[in-house]
């Protein structure tokens, strides 16, 4: 019983480790907004107001990418040049145009590395 408790306390702090592990992306909005973002072009963690969201991808309007949480409401909406945090639940728009450090030099945002047809060859 105590060798299974250990194991999993290794395996829960390993699995921190990974996700803390992450990079964190600071992303900063007019009205003085900011959230931030990590994970992968799929699947992000939003954290907005000191509460943490994970959105999924999801088909949107070529030349963006879209991320929802259909429970909290909390839909991202990223183009090359900047991004809006809406919550779809409440029809309000939480946040519009935010950007990161890199974008505000002329780059694309992260999430756009590895998503078609966004991949810079």
């Amino acid at each position: 019983m105590k060798r299974t408790v250990i194991s999993i306390g290794l395996l829960l702090l390993s699995i921190g480790s990974v996700y803390s592990a992450e990079e964190v992306t600071s992303w900063s909005c007019q009205d003085s907004n900011q959230f931030k973002t990590s994970g992968s072009t799929e699947k992000i963690q939003l954290t907005w107001e000191s509460r943490t969201y994970e959105l999924k991808r999801e088909n949107s309007l070529p030349g963006s990418l879209r991320y929802k949480n259909t429970i909290s409401g909390h839909d991202l909406v990223v183009l090359p040049n900047k991004a809006m945090l809406f919550n779809i639940k409440t029809g309000t728009r939480l946040a519009d145009f935010c950007q990161t450090a890199e974008m505000k030099l002329g780059k694309l945002p992260y999430l756009f590395a590895d998503a078609e047809p966004f991949v810079q060859k």
